[in-house]
């Protein structure tokens, strides 16, 4: 099983954010670091894609070239990491993000997606949805993560919460 899991890079909260001048949006130019809600996403992918010829695939968006971020979730354990990186891309909407993810999970050829809400589209959660829809696939949201499957992806994202006594 290939289980994808969708992670947003983030500028490093510790080091105070800027708001660019011209543009008038977050200023990504420094050093970007994975979203920490998506620790937990890449976290649950490693568990369920635990058998043999099982990987995770991380996917990413970010300005510059940047891949600190995904060096973390590859550190974790992820096997292959996509990173879609265009000036063109700046300041995107949720639906042009999601197009975006959704041509690049794609290409990935997964058997589940996994997208932490809080962290892919400043918190409204559509995005994620977007995503399974212009995929043309059935999405569940759980434990504020949405879940894009077309096999028994479902079945063992239940398995594991179980084994974690979350359901």
């Amino acid at each position: 099983m290939n289980v994808v899991v969708c992670v947003k890079q983030i500028p490093d909260p510790a080091v105070p954010g800027t708001l660019n001048p011209d543009t008038k949006t977050l200023d990504r130019s420094g050093k970007l670091i994975m979203d920490d809600s998506d620790n937990y996403g890449v976290e649950m992918a490693l568990q369920l894609a635990a058998g043999d010829g099982d990987e995770v695939t991380l996917v990413s968006m970010a300005p510059g070239g940047e891949t600190s971020g995904l060096r973390t979730g590859l550190a974790m354990g992820a096997a292959r990491a996509i990173l879609v990186s265009d000036d063109a891309l700046a300041g995107s909407d949720a639906l042009g993000t999601a197009k975006v993810l959704a041509a690049a999970i794609g290409r990935a050829n997964p058997d589940l997606v996994v997208m932490a809400t809080e962290s892919t589209d400043g918190y409204t959660g559509t995005l994620p949805v977007q995503v399974a829809g212009l995929m043309g696939l059935p999405s569940v949201t759980f434990a504020k993560a949405i879940v894009v499957d077309e096999g028994d992806g479902a079945q063992r994202v239940v398995a594991v919460l179980e084994q974690l006594k979350v359901v």
